[in-house]
């Protein structure tokens, strides 16, 4: 019998690697409106973004997409990249940039756990800017799984969050 095998606990997603059409129009996503960092340029093909000082969290290229449409929605693939802010003023502070910069939202949920928002970069890749609560806040079932749910979030309660000391 084979032993099940649990992956280790501080085991993360380091880096999310997209294929985008044109690479200044994505850095003009993910660098000037996102605030990411470019950390290396690969010529005009590829760029590696981050937070922080980090290698990169994002790798965007054209060496397979250039200049071609978004994937079709009802495709396999990836449905969205998350990005965890720290602190829920963290995530106030980049709706209301993203507010100021008419940047559409196509959702926003109150999971239990975390708080949410969803929108699409210029190729139509799903994005996702959240922050989580609190594990001790998390919301559980009686047999001690989460009890995650989909509840619209208050925008703006979010937005208050940016006056408070």
């Amino acid at each position: 019998m084979e032993d099940k095998y649990v992956v280790p606990a501080q085991t993360r997603i380091g880096h999310v690697h997209l294929k985008v059409a044109d690479l200044d129009r994505a850095l003009a996503f993910y660098r000037d409106l996102l605030g990411f960092e470019v950390t290396t340029m690969y010529g005009s093909q590829a760029a590696f973004i981050s937070a922080g000082g980090y290698h990169h969290h994002i790798g965007l290229n054209t060496w397979y997409s250039k200049d071609a449409p978004p994937a079709e929605q009802e495709s396999v693939g990836l449905f969205h990249t998350a990005i965890l802010y720290p602190t829920r003023k963290d995530l106030a502070f980049i709706f209301n940039r993203l507010q100021r910069a008419h940047y559409p939202i196509t959702g926003a949920s109150d999971h239990g756990v975390s708080e949410a928002l969803y929108l699409d970069d210029p190729d139509g890749n799903g994005v996702e800017l959240y922050w989580d609560r609190p594990k001790e806040q998390w919301p559980a079932k009686p047999d001690g799984s989460l009890d995650m749910y989909t509840r619209p979030l208050d925008l703006g309660d979010l937005l208050a969050e940016i006056d408070k000391p």
